[in-house]
């Protein structure tokens, strides 16, 4: 059992989706994927990859995306908290370089549905974070591009946090929106 807040900030495509929690004296179960539940709600997406990362508070992956191999992500956050972000990178978008944030929470437990044609990235907010995340595409290293993630013209709102960010060298050395090329 699934909710679903779909085109998230009229972003087409974007979904928060919220998984019905069962718990009593020994814990809590829910379902965090399941195909027909996800078909009813209007998603049809074939999964076949998952990816599981941990960082440390401060970290900041992305924005990255694939080039020729687009991929949709389902993310959610096992443990911690992050800020997750997804920008429209769709051409012919009417919300082409249009961002939205999510507060992802092992608590909340919501995911965060992210369609093809979109760059993605994060930031962690607690001391530690374990993020998970299903993709519809393989991972292809040769197919990777990526985005300034203080690109000005996005201009996305990352929340301010007592630690400095720690990002990889090839996230300080993407270009802007403007500088993209995109084919």
């Amino acid at each position: 059992m699934i909710q679903v807040a779909h085109d998230v900030r009229g972003i087409k495509g974007l979904c928060v989706i919220t998984s019905k929690v069962f718990g009593d004296n020994r814990g809590w179960f829910m379902e965090t994927y399941n195909q027909r539940d996800f078909n009813e709600a209007g998603i049809n997406i074939t999964f076949v990859q998952d990816n599981q990362s941990k960082s440390v508070k401060g970290v900041l992956r992305g924005l990255h995306f694939q080039k020729n191999f687009p991929q949709a992500k389902l993310v959610r956050v096992i443990k911690g908290a992050v800020f997750d972000v997804a920008v429209d990178l769709r051409k012919d978008s009417a919300t082409f370089g249009k961002w939205h944030g999510e507060i992802l929470t092992d608590e909340g437990k919501k995911q965060f549905l992210i369609p093809r044609g979109f760059a993605h990235g994060f930031l962690v907010l607690t001391d530690e974070a374990e993020f998970c995340y299903k993709c519809d595409e393989l991972y292809h290293p040769n197919d990777e591009g990526g985005i300034i993630y203080n690109d000005p013209d996005i201009n996305i709102t990352w929340p301010e946090i007592d630690s400095p960010l720690i990002l990889s060298d090839k996230d300080t050395k993407w270009p802007t929106l403007k500088e993209l090329k995109l084919s």
